[in-house]
């Protein structure tokens, strides 16, 4: 029943959905993995890492609208700022990593920006890459 649910909301002209879906979840992992590792990789620049923040969910967020219809566009970002949030918090659990307000400010500001350029053609390359790929 969840597999119908989850094609009746997918973008049917994806040819490779589960692929994509799986690189999607994947890229989840590895923002989860960065956000919570003991040793994340260091940018020499100050407040360089709030660009990272802001281009890893600006990225899932246009990532997930790309795979799915306009109506599900805002919910997809909305988790994804809230999953920036809830991993800020998380790093508080830990004896390695600090929480920061700004960090989860640029997580949901990115968030926000893929679901803005999801309407663009931004929100397509996939598609286009795809037809370039399986034609």
């Amino acid at each position: 029943m969840v597999r119908g649910a989850v094609r009746s909301t997918a973008r049917r002209h994806l040819r490779a959905f589960p692929l994509w879906l799986a690189l999607g979840w994947a890229l989840v992992g590895a923002v989860v993995w960065l956000s919570l590792t003991p040793s994340p990789p260091q940018v020499a620049l100050p407040q360089a890492d709030k660009a990272g923040h802001f281009g890893m969910y600006l990225g899932l967020s246009l990532w997930f609208a790309q795979l799915y219809r306009r109506p599900w566009h805002a919910r997809w970002a909305a988790g994804f700022a809230a999953l920036g949030l809830a991993l800020e918090l998380a790093q508080g659990l830990t004896a390695t990593r600090s929480p920061e307000l700004l960090d989860a400010a640029a997580n949901a500001a990115g968030a926000a920006a893929g679901w803005a350029l999801a309407g663009t053609p931004a929100g397509r390359w996939l598609e286009r890459l795809e037809r370039r790929l399986l034609a």
